[in-house]
C-alpha cells in the first residue's frame, strides 16, 4: 500500500530513533546542576569579581539544558508522533509514553483511533437516471501515518470528498430498484456496500488510510418523484401477490375436478366443466366475500 503517495511524496513510515524520556529528563537535570554549580561558584567567592571562565561555562550549560527538552515527546495510547527535523522526515513514534528524540525537531501528531462519520445527503441519479437522495456511514482508521502527513494536505477532508466522490459514483451504476436477478440499491445493500468500500478504499489509500466499513444509511427516491414512485412500487406488489393468488387458484381448481372425477361424484361436459371453473376462480380470486346462489333448475334452463 502507498506507492502512489510514496512517489509523490517520496516518504513512507518509518521508526523514528528514541531513547527512554527519563534519559532526556536527568540530563537536563544534570546540564542544570552543573551550570548553577558553576555560577555559584564562580560568584560566591568575590561577588563584584566572579570567575569570567566559570560563569561562562555555566550559562552556557544553562543555555544547552534546554535543548533535551525539545527533544522530550509524550505519546498516549491510540496516538502517532510524526518527527520533523529541519525539514527532513525522521521518523514515527508509536509506542505510548514519554520519550526522548533528537533535539530541535517539530512534531505532529495523528490519531490512530477508529473513525467514523456520516456523508452529507447527495442527491444522485440511480441507473435508471432518477433522482436518488443517499448517505453512507464511513468507518476509518490511518495506519500509514507518513503518507497522512505528507502525501495529502489534510487527511481527514480528503477521507470526507474522495468518499462522497466514490459514494456519487456507486449509486450511478446501479438502479434504486428491479428485477430480482439484479443487483440494486435497495435490494442489494451487502453488495453494493462491499462495492462501495472497496472503490473508498482505493481513493484514500494515497493518504496512508484503511477503511474498515462502508454502510448506506440513507436511502430513499428525491420527493419530486417519490409519490409516482410509490404508486409504481405499489402496482408491481399488487400485480406479484394477483400472480400468486392465481397461481394458487388454477391449482385448486384442477385438483378438484381431478378428485370429483377420479372418485365419480359427478360426470361433467366441458360446458359444465367451464362453469365450475369460472365459478371456483370467481370465489378463489375475488377481493370480497363471495354469496352463494342456489341453483334450483338446471344449467341449460
Amino acid at each position: 500500500m502507498g506507492t502512489a503517495a510514496e512517489a509523490a511524496v517520496g516518504v513512507h513510515e518509518r521508526p523514528a530513533r528514541v531513547w527512554p524520556g527519563v534519559l532526556g529528563v536527568l540530563l537536563v537535570l544534570l546540564l542544570l546542576g552543573g551550570g548553577v554549580a558553576l555560577i555559584l561558584a564562580a560568584c560566591l567567592p568575590d561577588p563584584d569579581h566572579p570567575e569570567p571562565f566559570a560563569l561562562t561555562v555555566g550559562i552556557v550549560l544553562l543555555v544547552v539544558a534546554q535543548a533535551p527538552l525539545t527533544g522530550l515527546v509524550i505519546v498516549k495510547p491510540g496516538m502517532a508522533v510524526v518527527l520533523v527535523f529541519f525539514g527532513n522526515y525522521i521518523g514515527t513514534i508509536r509506542r505510548t509514553g514519554l520519550w526522548l528524540s533528537v533535539p530541535l525537531v517539530s512534531r505532529q501528531k495523528v490519531s490512530l483511533r477508529v473513525r467514523n462519520f456520516e456523508t452529507n445527503e447527495l442527491k444522485v441519479n440511480d441507473a435508471d437516471g432518477n433522482p436518488i437522495q443517499v448517505a453512507a456511514i464511513i468507518v476509518w482508521q490511518v495506519t500509514e501515518t507518513a503518507q497522512a502527513s505528507f502525501a495529502v494536505d489534510d487527511y481527514r477532508d480528503f477521507v470526507t470528498v474522495q468518499s462522497e466522490s466514490a459514494l456519487r459514483h456507486v449509486v450511478m451504476t446501479h438502479p434504486y430498484d428491479g428485477p430480482d436477478d439484479t443487483a440494486t440499491l435497495r435490494g442489494s445493500t451487502s453488495e453494493v456496500s462491499s462495492e462501495l468500500a472497496a472503490e473508498v478504499a482505493e481513493r484514500v489509500a494515497v493518504a496512508g488510510v484503511t477503511i474498515i466499513e462502508v454502510r448506506i444509511s440513507k436511502l430513499s427516491y428525491a420527493p419530486e418523484i417519490a409519490e409516482a414512485m410509490l404508486r409504481r412500487q405499489q402496482a408491481g406488489a399488487i400485480i406479484a401477490a394477483r400472480e400468486k393468488i392465481v397461481e394458487g387458484a388454477v391449482s385448486v381448481v384442477q385438483e378438484a375436478l381431478v378428485r370429483l372425477e377420479a372418485d365419480g361424484t359427478v360426470t361433467l361436459d366441458d360446458e359444465r366443466r367451464a362453469a365450475m371453473v369460472s365459478n371456483l376462480l370467481v370465489v378463489l380470486t375475488s377481493d370480497q366475500p363471495a354469496n352463494p346462489v342456489i341453483n334450483a333448475g338446471s344449467l341449460y334452463t
